[in-house]
């Protein structure tokens, strides 16, 4: 089979097209070296310019100051949920989390194994349908942690959380929406994604940190497990994930080409547009998010049938369409469209909803 379907995966997922064929002639010789990108020590020169690139890159495209370390860390956001509070909590700290859906309830439970949580709010009373208008943060919390979008459940913050004590920093998990739209930094103590939805492949983890965190993180954790490590050896403490940091490379480029973040988010916002806008009007399918809390990135959607949700899955999957199938935890359909996902995708799409609701 030599033609690509729409591929609508929650992740690992779409990657433009052109980083791939880049990647695929590099795989036998990075450029004239005669030696393939996996192949490539990372501690030879050839690699340690696609690693300063990519940092480069990503320092220009997220406008990163110098007073932040950007590292490229492995064990996806899963593992940051622990490193998170082994570096910054301790018993006789607070942390405060924004449970919004499956993620951050887990790295609510890695925190309390470190210090005191407190939860700031909480939509589990409707299944995680909608971010909360507001929040009650506890009097002195260390931290403020969020996730910024709720892949499984179709929902996305608009904005970053306010109201919270100025002595804490705000740390994100934007491992579904990084890069998808313009982000201020400063307005952030850490943020955290794992690449594998808009940044390149599985198994690379993005971390953007303020350096003055890093050095006040416990020194009482493993060598591995301290974000001082890996500022301080540049992300090479040990054999970094070094076929993923180059594709990252090239999806930095690929975006600065598209335009930059700014780009992005309207690439984004009108692809999303086109989906919501169809769901709105169906007399047949209905969003699962309830409206002002929908996702860009992940449109979760179902018919209230079960019957007929298999049917368009079944009939979605044989017109080329893959990876529609919500998560159980939510049913229907989940269409994943991050920023590689071409916008003739949700196009046909929305042709095939409408051919399908015709016919049902």
């Amino acid at each position: 089979m030599t033609g690509r379907i729409w591929n609508f995966s929650a992740g690992p997922a779409v990657l433009p097209e052109c980083v791939l064929a880049e990647a695929r002639e590099n795989l036998l010789s990075l450029g004239n070296t005669g030696i393939g990108i996996c192949e490539h020590s990372h501690r030879g020169k050839p690699f340690m310019a696609v690693a300063a690139e990519a940092e480069s890159l990503c320092r220009e495209l997220a406008e990163i100051p110098d007073d932040y370390a950007v590292l490229f860390l492995q064990g996806g956001a899963s593992l940051q949920f622990s490193m998170i509070p082994m570096n910054f909590l301790t018993p006789d700290r607070t942390a405060d989390y924004l449970v919004t859906g499956s993620w951050s309830e887990k790295a609510l439970k890695e925190a309390k194994s470190c210090g005191k949580t407190h939860v700031a709010c909480t939509s589990k009373d409707a299944n995680f349908n909608y971010i909360p208008d507001s929040c009650s943060y506890s009097e002195n919390p260390h931290y403020v942690h969020f996730t910024s979008n709720n892949t499984i459940f179709g929902t996305q913050f608009a904005t970053e959380p306010a109201g919270f004590p100025s002595s804490a920093f705000l740390v994100c998990d934007a491992s579904s929406d990084i890069f998808s739209r313009p982000i201020d930094i400063r307005k952030y103590g850490l943020i955290y994604a794992g690449a594998q939805k808009n940044l390149g492949p599985s198994g690379v983890t993005l971390v953007i940190v303020r350096k003055d965190l890093v050095e006040a993180g416990s020194r009482q954790v493993a060598t591995m497990l301290q974000y001082r490590t890996h500022a301080e050896n540049e992300s090479m403490y040990n054999t970094p994930p070094t076929f993923g940091v180059y594709l990252m490379m090239l999806v930095f480029r690929w975006i600065k080409a598209q335009g930059g973040l700014a780009a992005m988010d309207r690439r984004n916002r009108t692809k999303a547009a086109k989906l919501y806008d169809w769901l709105g009007q169906s007399s047949l399918f209905k969003t699962t998010a309830r409206a002002g809390s929908g996702s860009m990135m992940n449109v979760t959607f179902v018919t209230g049938n079960d019957d007929k949700d298999s049917a368009f899955i079944k009939g979605a999957e044989s017109k080329g369409f893959s990876g529609l199938k919500g998560h159980r935890s939510v049913g229907g359909m989940r269409a994943s469209i991050y920023n590689a996902f071409p916008p003739e995708g949700v196009d046909a799409l929305v042709q095939f909803m409408k051919d399908f609701e015709a016919a049902a």
